[in-house]
């Protein structure tokens, strides 16, 4: 999907974007639990980039979880970012952020960050190459030993597994009230707009990006997660 769709879809969706996906919460916070101890050796004072921030529901936990540590919270768009921003307000951690609207690019090239998150943002990058410099771009900006928490929809879809994965995703988006027009779309980005790979594929366009030892550290359903390092 060009840049320009995906930034209108974000810029339509914001606004009900966290009551949509809100009875699937469960694997959001499952991912948080697990992925707390695996940052919680970064210095007290912490500063994290959070590429493609969305509603800020992620920056927010470990806003929380975290009370020293700084956040630039990075989207293309606009209305996703003013959400984050408003909820940033209203949890009383706005004074630790910055927000850009933009992408990893428009970013100062000094590695100004401690770790970065990226979470369901590389898979829209179909181009194996382009995706690569995507966390190269990450990577440059990260001071050394920087870590990267980052999560895609990952699976072999040539394989029979992901058939019984896809049936049981759409069954469980379907049971949390995703109307069945918007299961179609997701079914049809999935095969043609949508870069979901297996996670070895995954793991090596890290290593490309410029990461060392991405660890998968969660699974549900679709969605698999790692922690990586600057190499």
């Amino acid at each position: 999907m060009h840049r320009d769709d995906l930034k209108s879809l974000f810029d339509q969706q914001a606004a009900g974007y966290d009551r949509q996906w809100e009875k699937t919460a469960p694997i959001r916070q499952c991912l948080q639990l697990l992925l707390e101890p695996l940052l919680a050796g970064l210095p007290e004072q912490a500063h994290v980039l959070c590429v493609g921030v969305g509603t800020g529901v992620e920056m927010a936990h470990l806003a929380r979880r975290f009370p020293g540590w700084r956040f630039t919270a990075l989207d293309p768009s606009g209305a996703m970012l003013e959400v984050s921003r408003q909820r940033a307000h209203a949890e009383g951690f706005a004074a630790r952020c910055r927000f850009h609207e933009g992408y990893v690019e428009d970013l100062p090239t000094e590695a100004a960050f401690d770790a970065a998150t990226c979470f369901l943002v590389s898979q829209f990058i179909v181009d194996v190459d382009a995706r690569a410099a995507f966390f190269r771009g990450i990577a440059s900006r990260l001071r050394p030993g920087g870590r990267l928490a980052s999560s895609d929809l990952s699976a072999d879809t040539a394989s029979p597994e992901y058939a019984v994965l896809l049936q049981g995703w759409m069954a469980m988006m379907s049971g949390a009230e995703v109307p069945a027009e918007a299961l179609e779309r997701m079914r049809h980005a999935y095969a043609h707009d949508v870069g979901v790979l297996p996670p070895e594929r995954v793991e090596a366009i890290l290593r490309a990006g410029g990461f060392a030892l991405p660890v998968r550290f969660f699974q549900a359903g679709l969605i698999q997660a790692w922690i990586s390092q600057v190499a």
